[in-house]
């Protein structure tokens, strides 16, 4: 069954005229379709279209499944966006599939790229949301400063990844089931040593997710397999 999002059809029972376009030019859906509505805030509803329009589709509630495709727990992804857009959105997009709870973009010592578009970043993550089965629309932050970045991370599991010759724990060893997460990936030229003392002090953890040096957005989409396998158990 077809799904759409629209984050206030509590509201107004309305789609959004971009979710009601799709819904009856392209879909070509008419009055008595049964569809599905996710609102970003993990409740999925069933609905039946009563008023097809294309810029304003009307439909019944039908039913609501809170909580619907929810991971039991919150998993933050910190990571410097890679020079090529494609690439950062191919991990946010892969990141949403697999699980996470947050996305923050990182300017870094060595990061390639110090301004991202959320409003596009929004639409990755809204649609792969839609086509992974997921309720929840996981937070895009804008551009964070490392500095600024260490003073909100209060989270019972801490993790920082990177490449540096010094004491690391494999990832999928030390991660603990049932808490919730943020693990932090720098850019293609790494974290700098002192970025990664000022994160050691702070309650963050070193760790290596691979033997392998991976590429950024390989390194995203690690780390968030291993997070969503070991929570999950």
């Amino acid at each position: 069954m077809t799904i759409f999002y629209s984050p206030n059809i509590l509201e107004n029972s309305v789609l959004s005229e971009e979710e009601s376009y799709h819904c009856t030019k392209v879909l070509r859906m008419k009055i008595g379709d049964l569809i599905e509505i996710i609102d970003g805030k993990g409740t999925l509803y069933k609905a039946k279209i009563v008023l097809p329009h294309h810029k304003h589709t009307q439909v019944d509630i039908l039913e609501s499944c809170p909580g619907f495709g929810m991971s039991p727990y919150r998993l933050h992804l910190a990571v410097a966006p890679t020079k090529s857009i494609d690439r950062f959105e191919w991990l946010v997009e892969k990141a949403v599939e697999i699980g996470v709870w947050r996305i923050t973009p990182l300017d870094c010592r060595y990061s390639e790229r110090h301004r991202i578009n959320v409003d596009r970043v929004e639409r990755v993550v809204i649609a792969a949301a839609k086509q992974s089965l997921k309720a929840y629309v996981p937070q895009i932050d804008a551009m964070t400063s490392f500095e600024d970045f260490m003073n909100q991370s209060h989270y019972k599991q801490r993790f920082i990844a990177h490449c540096h010759q010094t004491s690391k724990e494999a990832l999928h060893r030390i991660c603990k089931p049932h808490r919730d997460t943020v693990v932090m990936i720098g850019a293609e030229g790494d974290f700098s040593i002192e970025e990664v003392a000022v994160a050691e002090q702070n309650g963050f953890v070193s760790v290596s997710l691979s033997e392998s040096r991976l590429r950024t957005e390989t390194a995203g989409v690690v780390a968030t397999n291993i997070v969503a396998l070991q929570l999950n158990g």
